[in-house]
């Protein structure tokens, strides 16, 4: 327990560092280079196996598209979609995409039953 509320302290204290991103501009940005794959508000992805990226966290957007240019995270279309962005642009889709209302479900640990956990 106190592992998670360590954590969801550093989530608040790391979150707003990536918040300063444009939406607005995000947004422009998106529809030139994201919404073909991932949908035009990140929720409708093209193929099963590519993520919704509505409603995620931004730090996590921001970092998994830091990652794809770095060649940290393997994926051959990331990768050479995201070399052509600045960090201004990966804060400012990182900001759109989190702006998004998020078609995710997620079921709490407590719904679950014993035995799926």
């Amino acid at each position: 327990m106190r592992a998670i509320l360590i954590l969801g302290l550093a989530a608040g204290v790391v979150s707003p560092a990536f918040a300063g991103g444009d939406a607005v501009a995000g947004a422009t940005k998106a529809k030139q280079v994201c919404a073909t794959c991932h949908g035009d508000d990140g929720n409708k992805p093209l193929q099963p196996d590519f993520p919704k990226l509505g409603g995620q966290h931004p730090d996590y957007l921001f970092h998994a598209l830091k990652q794809y240019k770095s060649g940290a995270r393997k994926n051959a279309i990331m990768a050479g979609l995201a070399q052509a962005l600045t960090l201004k642009e990966m804060e400012d889709l990182a900001a759109y995409y989190a702006s998004q209302h998020s078609t995710l479900h997620i079921i709490p640990l407590h719904r679950l039953a014993h035995d799926e956990r």
